[in-house]
């Protein structure tokens, strides 16, 4: 058949898991709440009524149970959009494809999936210890353009590229957006806004150290373009959601003000925070 995928195109562990995930298709819920730490799995799956999955490999970490009577899923990604790839290709591989043949299906299911984290913002105005959903997110690593089929135009990335000044990394560039139905459940964040998700946490976060960063005003210039708030996963959350077809949204607790040089005095109650506040309105 012209759909069947090659064992070297979707490679499954012997007991037919996904590769790096090592999860089988029941093993996770139709919501799922992604998460960078994979110590912050345990954190979450805490509040969970039950837990009949955990599951591990490498730093994809996997917990599924019940909250308030509804099945529901949290899983570690690790750090940047490289382990989104992964992670984002093989959820969707597991409601998306039938493993034991490798065939795709010819009913599409889609994920609802729920970013938690942290991040930094860019904007004077915004404080520390708040909640901050995405709305608009750019990505700056390049990872979807070695996608064929991925195109996203919006008024903010068409006005972000026309202003945007540094022609090295301007053809890196791609842009997605929140899906606004999961953002309706977060719309009483203190804050929403544009989010600029970095391939990496020294200098293209603006941070120097014996290396000297591109431009002093990089941080500066991107909040004049409209960015909020910086992290290093979103941008590919959102855009495989689009060309896949899952609904995502990003809610981060901003722990960190790089324009005040402020951090938040007690990262820890601001996370145990964002965490409790996410569960309360994921599922009502």
């Amino acid at each position: 058949m012209l759909n069947k995928l090659a064992a070297s195109e979707l490679v499954l562990n012997e007991d037919g898991s996904v590769y790096h995930l090592n999860l089988l298709p029941e093993d996770i819920a139709e919501k799922i709440i992604l998460v960078g730490d994979p110590d912050r799995v345990a954190k979450v799956s805490k509040y969970f009524d039950t837990v009949e999955i955990r599951k591990n490999k490498r730093e994809f970490y996997t917990h599924t149970g019940t909250l308030r009577g509804e099945r529901i899923t949290v899983m570690s990604t690790g750090i940047g959009t490289e382990n989104i790839d992964i992670v984002m290709n093989e959820l969707d591989a597991l409601v998306n494809i039938d493993l034991k043949n490798k065939e795709f299906k010819t009913e599409h299911s889609s994920l609802q999936l729920f970013r938690m984290g942290t991040c930094g913002s860019v904007n004077p105005d915004v404080q520390v210890d708040n909640m901050l959903v995405t709305q608009n997110v750019v990505g700056l690593d390049g990872l979807m353009h070695f996608y064929q089929d991925y195109k996203f135009e919006n008024e903010f990335s068409k006005n972000f590229l026309e202003k945007f000044p540094y022609s090295t990394i301007k053809p890196m560039l791609y842009f997605s957006e929140w899906s606004e139905e999961l953002g309706n459940l977060y719309k009483d964040a203190r804050y929403h806004g544009n989010t600029a998700t970095f391939p990496g946490f020294y200098a293209p976060q603006g941070r120097q150290l014996r290396l000297k960063s591109l431009d002093d005003q990089f941080l500066e210039t991107l909040n004049d373009l409209g960015i909020t708030n910086f992290e290093m996963e979103t941008s590919a959350i959102y855009a495989f959601s689009k060309l896949l077809g899952h609904k995502a949204i990003t809610v981060n607790n901003v722990i960190a003000n790089r324009r005040r040089g402020e951090f938040s005095a007690d990262h820890h109650a601001s996370e145990k925070k964002l965490i409790e506040w996410v569960l309360e309105r994921i599922i009502k």
